[in-house]
């Protein structure tokens, strides 16, 4: 039976150009690493995110898609890809999960782990 496994890594930068601490808007770059380290292959379809500030509000993202693309990964193969995010406070954090399904069509979810935004600069 094969045992599909879509393996992620988040690195997380301050966009300060967007970012506007005055007005309560604090933007953050994201740099997502998918790696296929199941033993079949697998496309990304669809995702889902939560992103939230320090003051517990709630963004909900959904859509077809990673910035455009929907990538077929062969085991061992990897995709990254770059986004960002924009909240109220200079901390939050985001975490959510990707629609998949192998080259058998059977459909499996990657869980993307609670990650941090934060303003480094901001933080005491």
């Amino acid at each position: 039976m094969a045992n599909p496994q879509i393996k992620c890594t988040v690195l997380v930068q301050v966009l300060p150009e967007q970012t506007d601490a005055q007005q309560g808007v604090h933007a953050f770059s994201y740099q997502i690493t998918l790696e296929n380290t199941g033993d079949i292959a697998a496309q990304v379809i669809a995702r889902h995110w939560h992103i939230t500030d320090a003051r517990g509000f709630e963004q909900t993202v959904d859509g077809l898609a990673l910035v455009g693309h929907q990538p077929l990964l062969a085991p061992g193969q990897k995709f990254q890809y770059s986004s960002w995010a924009q909240i109220a406070t200079p901390q939050g954090s985001m975490h959510g999960r990707l629609l998949c399904v192998t080259e058998e069509a059977e459909i499996f979810y990657t869980e993307i782990p609670e990650f941090m935004l934060a303003d480094s600069g901001a933080l005491h």
